[in-house]
């Protein structure tokens, strides 16, 4: 009998404990994603700084905004990158030192990367049809007193060639930019300003599902992003990559315990 209550218990702190564990790995991959983006937003930065130039940090949006415009020799290399939505990214520069005027030399300064598994950029952020609208995507922080909103916008997007150097197809790709200050910057249409606000990147755990045929080749369709649990990436639990347009810092940016 005494066996038998010790079995209950056991089972009964088991089924308690089990979801909490799991809850705090699914938060772990959150932060470890953080901590890498803010690695390399850092290290952008740094490039810029180091070689005297704008460098433009890409992340690839969902396919269905760019695989259509690829030419039929880019395919093969587009095809790498269908699992890389709203996870990927590189670093580009338009110009390198030593470049004359008007001739600049594109490059790749970097292999493609992604964020570890089961987490992902929050799609809001590639959500173009919303840009202009500077707090459409608000995340607020109720542990602060008051509490603080942080207005998340759009990425700004540009002709970048994509996705080599030699490709430019009129793809428009999500970026953020850094000048050889080591800044925020932006493209406009009279050329490159200082960036009007802070960049905020929020981020998001769950699953993406990439689709596949029958033989598990992956098909050029955008891919689903199911945040788990729902709305991670905007409520308490939210991870939030913030940059200083002024000097380029990235910080992160989570809510606090009370």
């Amino acid at each position: 009998m005494e066996l038998l209550v010790v079995i209950s218990i056991l089972g009964l702190l088991a089924a308690l404990t089990v979801p909490a564990l799991k809850n705090i790995g699914q938060s772990q991959v959150q932060v470890s994603a953080a901590r890498q983006l803010l690695d390399d937003v850092g290290r952008a930065r740094q490039l810029a700084i180091g070689q005297r130039t704008t460098v433009y940090m890409i992340f690839v949006p969902p396919v269905g905004s760019w695989w259509g415009s690829l030419p039929a020799t880019q395919l093969a290399t587009g095809t790498n990158l269908l699992d890389k939505q709203c996870t990927g990214y590189n670093f580009i520069s338009l110009r390198s030192v030593g470049d004359q005027p008007g001739q600049g030399t594109t490059r790749y300064l970097a292999d493609w990367k992604s964020l570890p598994d089961g987490a992902f950029i929050a799609t809001n952020k590639f959500n173009r049809s919303s840009y202009g609208y500077p707090s459409y995507y608000p995340i607020t922080d109720y542990s602060l007193a008051p509490n603080v909103v942080y207005p998340i916008s759009a990425f700004y997007t540009n002709n970048f060639p994509f996705p080599t150097e030699t490709n430019y197809s009129g793809i428009l790709l999500p970026y953020i930019a850094f000048n050889y200050l080591g800044q925020l910057t932006v493209l406009t249409a009279v050329g490159e300003m200082l960036a009007p606000q802070d960049e905020f990147i929020p981020l998001a755990q769950g699953a993406v599902t990439y689709p596949v045929d029958a033989k598990k080749n992956l098909q050029p369709t955008t891919a689903t992003f199911d945040e788990n649990p729902p709305g991670n990436s905007t409520n308490s639990m939210f991870n939030l990559v913030c940059i200083d347009r002024l000097t380029g810092r990235a910080t992160l940016r989570q809510q606090k315990v009370q």
